[in-house]
């Protein structure tokens, strides 16, 4: 600002000194050397030209130095118009209006939404892989099937028999529940293996991590487009943490592929914090958007 200031002062002193030039022919503003012969030694007038100006074209020299203080009102405008056009900052077009104030709470809720979705496939997929446990104890209760895969077909090869044994049939008829409730576990297990889980959990986390931490960062970003500040508060310390969750949630998942059941429970809590932390966050977001949208305009 100092500089500009000073260009100011200097092309205002050069155009000023210039307005009150008087006005002369380029003959009359010629140093002239008089001869001591035609002119009395009390007369004799020298002429001051240290840099030998005297034998330049006068013209030229008049015409640069008016077309130097012409343009220099041009040149201090231009030093100042930049000083002018960032006073008030950029201009973010669409993205100081409406539309880009709303895009940060419409993606978020989607991002909730996904969120519920990955959780939910990340706990089926959990029972899944959990499945085979309870159907391994569940099996080592059952009697001696003599070889049979199921109880019925235990208990069909024992009536089967030459000399059925009462006593054993009996017993396996007393291990049907045990069964039927074996062969709904592994019928849940198929139902949930057909859906991919796995991959798909896999592939909605991937999105959350990166769809909520780029608009977890857009968020504070348009704000300070629209206000020039940012406004500390519930909302804003509930975001920052959930992207720190998203994170060693997303930091689990090497560990987790290695069968780390400690990486398994980081995970785990780490996304249910998240969760409630996102939660919190619509509830600490709903009053912003209303003021944002009371205070903003299409588009």
């Amino acid at each position: 600002m100092r500089v500009c200031t000073t260009t100011v002062l200097i092309a205002s002193f050069a155009c000023t000194a210039n307005a009150f030039m008087p006005v002369m022919s380029a003959r009359a503003r010629v140093p002239v050397q008089l001869s001591m012969k035609e002119t009395p030694s009390s007369e004799i007038v020298g002429s001051f030209d240290p840099l030998n100006l005297s034998s330049l074209d006068a013209d030229k020299l008049l015409s640069n130095a008016d077309r130097m203080a012409s343009w220099a009102p041009l040149v201090a405008l231009a030093l100042l118009a930049p000083e002018a056009a960032n006073a008030a900052g950029p201009d973010w077009g669409i993205f100081e209006g409406r539309t880009g104030s709303l895009l940060h709470p419409v993606v978020m809720g989607g991002t909730f939404l996904l969120s519920c979705s990955a959780a939910l496939k990340g706990f089926q997929y959990r029972r899944q892989r959990t499945l085979g446990d309870d159907i391994s104890v569940l099996k080592k209760t059952l009697p001696d099937l003599g070889g049979a895969s199921t109880v019925n077909d235990a208990i069909a090869q024992a009536k089967a028999a030459e000399n059925p044994d009462g006593a054993l049939v009996a017993k396996l008829q007393a291990a049907l529940p045990i069964q039927k409730e074996i062969d709904a576990l592994v019928a849940e297990r198929k139902d949930l293996s057909s859906k991919g889980l796995r991959d798909s959990h896999f592939s909605q986390g991937a999105l959350l991590a990166f769809l909520g931490t780029a608009f977890a960062i857009e968020g504070p970003l348009n704000t300070y487009a629209r206000a020039g500040k940012l406004f500390p508060g519930p909302h804003l310390y509930a975001g920052a943490g959930l992207v720190v969750l998203w994170a060693a949630a997303a930091a689990c998942v090497p560990a987790m592929q290695k069968g780390n059941d400690t990486a398994r429970s980081i995970h785990i809590a780490a996304n249910v914090s998240g969760m409630a932390l996102f939660a919190w966050q619509i509830i600490t977001g709903w009053p912003i958007l209303l003021k944002v949208t009371e205070l903003t305009k299409w588009p």
